[in-house]
């Protein structure tokens, strides 16, 4: 039988002690040189070939690699920046300037927008087009990648973001980031004449196989979108042959338009969506290979490799040597290794599998497709633990199971509607027009990551850890009140993360070590792995907030994360429905939030950055996510009393399309980012009379510039030509843990004085 061709659709960046961050963060701090920077990144990319190498992966994979994100480093690769970037040629530096509007040569300016990758909690920075764009290939990094891998000896799959879905990504901008409406699909063929470029050169570098990469075939596309897959693939055909690869989701509807484009393969995703397996295979051109993505690249569930191997013979019968298999879609999503975790419970680390290990399950796959019966027979041992799981008693708890069947719509309501509950918070709390708070975290200090890691270490006793964090809320509040913030907080010492910090303190979570996360940039999360029924077993904020409210006659906020962000920021588990884990966490919020106002906290944030990356890919199946993530939320809030002032946050989300769904959760406040985008994210006011209290983002902490009163008040006052100004808080966009104290400092007292001018001008205006 044909050996069975192996890939990866590509690895985690990072390192698996995240190198590639602290190398950003020192070249950024003007602490290493760029070839430093450039050193690690180059070391990186051969431990992981080597990696997938060692695994005996067919291709390892070239393109995958990025300094920020692979999205703003195709711009770089097409010459196509914004155009208050291109003054010089594109460097390093200039790709650094696109993203956090500085870098450390060079002047600053605003940085682009930001948004999540479709489904996921990766960020990328967005192609801005402007009607009279060029391309040009400008950037040589996947060039030189190519031709490293090569003199390493490795049979090299470069990745390459498509045409279609690198235009579907961007918006269209006027030249200084203001929208403007030109179409830019129209710019399709001056970008395909830099793709034919792009993939000449490949060629000529001796690649054979090209992974172009379409993800925008899991939505639901406008006609025009789906033509123009024809023309692109028409005109860039001829050079290496093209692996045309989806994910995310099923791309059945497409298949019509798919099976005619000028492409050697077709690559699916069949752990998102295994039902498209018969329609695809009954479909596929009889030249084209199949790449099967059944290792799912974004969880880190253990592989049930027998039943890959039942589902997969038929195809590999029929197919031959014309089935690849690999993963589903990138392990970017995945931590690295596994084999760090020696503090998981050994159980539980039966469960599991990280990118290491599942280039590992690729190849173990493929070797039992190919019919050796060595590998046959390890599938079942490797598969045996997962298959044990389902009725482990670590996971399954009936009371759990039964608090959650008892739901009813009637728990999700607050006792008043918010009008009402307005009246009573106005009364209650006493705050001034434009009131100012921030959205949660101040500036994780080297001081607080020590201290932390030390009592987790042991190397700090408990009580002398507790006394430390108490220093740092005293530390926050104290700086707050000289600021003079009207709301404040705690500041948030204690939290690692802001899912990690309730993964650890909620029964039905394993937390990991090493198992980090690129989210963006530099920026890296530990998501915890959901293992079993969730249930809070004790009170997990409570302490702290009442310490900061004993410090302060202001108002503090309780902050805690909203149960579709803890589900969508960790592994959840398969065996139960998104809606099931949600409602659990729910409930446990829920007993947290009546702890807080017990112990007379008057004002709590239950954050929902995550809401709008949960969508379905196609917006027909979004209503019935909507409605269960709402009602999620809503029953974690609703055993506040009216007097209570619930708040909640969300952040580089496009949620103008949900806008509807954004006032169902009822919130008396939502504070949102709209900085960076100039308040664009406010155009859904313009149609829809949002009921509630909003504090549109005024300070994009994601970048290190400050912003002066002037800037504060020209967003304050484009926010109040849609929303009434007794209705509007001012705030940061987002929690300041990833900024200096001088940094945050400067920006809220600039913020401060904002509000405080605006005040006075409306007030006046109002006499």
């Amino acid at each position: 039988m044909t050996a069975t061709k192996t890939h990866i659709l590509g690895y985690p960046r990072v390192g698996s002690q995240r190198e590639l961050k602290f190398a950003q963060e020192k070249y950024w701090r003007g602490e290493i040189s760029q070839d430093a920077l450039k050193a690690v990144g180059s070391e990186l990319r051969q431990r992981h070939w080597v990696d997938q190498a060692e695994a005996g992966l067919d291709f390892v994979s070239v393109g995958d690699f990025a300094w920020y994100d692979h999205v703003l480093g195709t711009s770089m690769l097409l010459g196509h920046l914004p155009k208050r970037h291109r003054n010089g040629f594109p460097d390093l530096d200039t790709l650094f300037r696109v993203a956090r509007g500085k870098a450390p040569t060079g002047c600053a300016c605003a940085a682009s927008d930001m948004t999540k990758w479709f489904n996921t909690n990766y960020h990328y920075i967005v192609p801005e087009f402007c009607a009279d764009d060029e391309f040009t290939v400008s950037w040589q990094q996947l060039f030189e990648e190519v031709a490293e891998a090569k003199a390493s000896g490795k049979d090299v799959k470069p990745v390459l973001l498509g045409p279609v879905s690198y235009l579907w990504l961007g918006k269209e901008k006027d030249g200084v980031g203001e929208e403007t409406s030109f179409d830019r699909l129209s710019l399709l063929p001056r970008l395909l004449v830099a793709y034919q470029q792009i993939l000449t050169k490949l060629q000529k570098l001796g690649v054979e196989w090209v992974q172009i990469d379409e993800p925008v075939f899991a939505l639901e596309l406008p006609d025009a979108w789906r033509d123009a897959f024809k023309i692109a693939y028409q005109v860039i055909q001829g050079g290496p042959k093209l692996l045309l690869t989806t994910y995310f989701d099923h791309i059945t509807h497409h298949l019509d338009k798919i099976v005619e484009l000028k492409v050697d393969g077709l690559h699916v995703d069949l752990a998102t969506a295994p039902q498209q397996l018969d329609a695809v295979v009954a479909a596929l051109p009889s030249d084209w290979v199949l790449s099967a993505g059944v290792i799912n690249g974004r969880n880190v569930w253990r592989a049930d490799l027998s039943e890959q191997l039942d589902r997969l013979q038929p195809v590999k019968d029929a197919l031959g040597d014309r089935l690849w298999v690999g993963t589903s879609c990138s392990l970017l999503h995945t931590p690295i290794d596994l084999e760090l975790e020696t503090d998981l419970d050994p159980t539980v680390r039966e469960w599991l599998a990280f990118a290491k290990q599942k280039c590992h399950e690729v190849t173990l796959l493929a070797s039992a497709l190919d019919g050796d019966s060595k590998a046959i027979a390890d599938c079942e041992r490797y598969s045996a633990p997962i298959k044990a799981r389902a009725t482990s008693a670590l996971v399954n708890n009936p009371d759990v199971r039964q608090r959650s069947a008892a739901i009813t719509d009637a728990l999700a309501e607050r006792k008043l509607p918010y009008a009402e509950r307005a009246r009573v918070q106005r009364q209650s709390l006493g705050l001034p027009l434009l009131p100012t708070t921030t959205i949660g975290s101040f500036p994780q200090t080297s001081e607080i990551r020590t201290q932390r890691s030390d009592f987790k270490a042991g190397r700090l006793s408990e009580q002398d850890y507790n006394t430390a964090m108490k220093g740092h809320i005293a530390d926050a509040i104290e700086r707050q009140q000289r600021l003079d913030l009207d709301v404040l907080v705690h500041g948030e010492p204690e939290r690692n993360d802001m899912v990690e910090y309730f993964a650890e303190l909620l029964e039905g979570f394993a937390v990991t070590r090493f198992g980090w996360v690129q989210s963006y940039g530099s920026r890296c999360v530990k998501p915890a792995v959901i293992v079993s029924d969730i249930y809070r077993s004790a009170p997990m904020t409570v302490e702290w907030t009442r310490y900061a409210q004993s410090l302060t006659e202001k108002t503090v906020k309780g902050m805690l994360t909203g149960p579709v962000t803890i589900l969508g920021w960790t592994f959840p588990r398969e065996d139960l429905t998104r809606e099931a884990i949600a409602n659990q966490i729910a409930l446990a919020l829920r007993d947290e939030v009546a702890d807080l106002q017990e112990k007379g906290i008057k004002v709590i944030q239950i954050d929902e950055p995550a809401i709008r990356e949960g969508l379905p890919l196609k917006a027909s199946e979004w209503q019935t996510y909507l409605d269960w993530a709402v009602k999620a939320f809503k029953i974690s809030a609703a055993s506040a009393e009216p007097g209570t002032q619930i708040h909640t946050h969300m952040c580089y989300s496009e949620f103008n399309d949900i806008i509807q769904s954004v006032a169902a959760l009822d919130a008396d406040v939502i504070t949102i980012e709209t900085s960076r985008s100039d308040m664009e994210l406010l155009k859904a006011f313009e149609e829809f009379a949002y009921p509630n209290e909003i504090g549109p983002g005024v300070y994009d902490i994601h970048s290190p510039n400050i912003p002066t009163v002037e800037q504060v008040v020209d967003l304050v006052e484009k926010a109040e030509s849609l929303v009434p100004a007794e209705r509007l808080w001012i705030n940061p966009d987002c929690g300041l843990k990833t900024r200096n104290w001088e940094e945050t400092e400067a920006a809220l007292t600039n913020m401060v004085e904002a509000a405080k001018q605006l005040r006075k001008q409306w007030q006046a205006k109002a006499v």
